[in-house]
């Protein structure tokens, strides 16, 4: 067994006062440094991941250029690559990342299974390059880019689970949609708390 933590978007602009940002972002940014210094070793692969987008297009529409953004497809504009909106937040200690992925250059993206390194190696070679058959899974946001991610995972013969406490969604009612249907899946729901307490750290 070779597993693997996925960190998904612990990005200032998906924290509290970012251009998206999620109540509990930086608790979470802090309780995965701290899970990690608590458990050295654990994972043979730590995997980081960021909304990377262009500034001087809609990226696919994502960005909402000439309406309002719905919240659903379109967006505000965040994460434009080399901004401050785009780095990590200050909380979550990257010494530990292993691999940097960069998603949504350019197009919608949720999923880690979009993005690819700065050398333009896609996700998937990087598992399958370590032998990872088991993920773990954290970050922002619960409801979209985690649950993107984790489900990519699964399908892509994985071993996933979701942990709980160290999670945090936009609004509690797709959160907690959202689990249910990793669960539905074969995901793995893990952590101190229920599911539903853990998605109720949200909007």
């Amino acid at each position: 067994m070779t597993s693997a933590l996925f960190i998904i978007d612990v990005q200032n602009d998906f924290t509290e006062g970012g251009a998206l940002g999620v109540d509990g972002g930086a608790a979470v940014a802090a309780g995965i440094s701290r899970y990690l210094r608590e458990h050295p070793g654990r994972y043979q692969v730590v995997v980081a991941s960021r909304d990377w987008h262009d500034g001087r297009n809609d990226n696919g529409g994502h960005f909402a250029a000439d309406a309002a953004p719905d919240f659903v497809d379109s967006w505000p504009a965040h994460c434009v690559a080399g901004s401050p909106g785009a780095e990590y937040h200050p909380d979550l200690d990257t010494a530990a990342v292993d691999v940097h992925i960069l998603k949504g250059q350019g197009v919608p993206a949720y999923s880690i299974y979009e993005g690819a390194t700065a050398d333009g190696v896609p996700i998937r070679d990087v598992l399958d390059q370590r032998g990872v058959t088991d993920v773990d899974v954290v970050g922002i946001a619960t409801d979209y880019c985690v649950r993107a991610s984790a489900l990519d995972a699964a399908h892509d013969g994985k071993r996933v689970r979701v942990l709980t406490e160290l999670v945090a969604g936009v609004a509690h009612e797709s959160s907690a949609a959202a689990l249910v249907e990793m669960r539905a899946a074969g995901i793995a729901i893990v952590g101190e708390t229920s599911a539903a307490e853990a998605a109720g750290r949200s909007l």
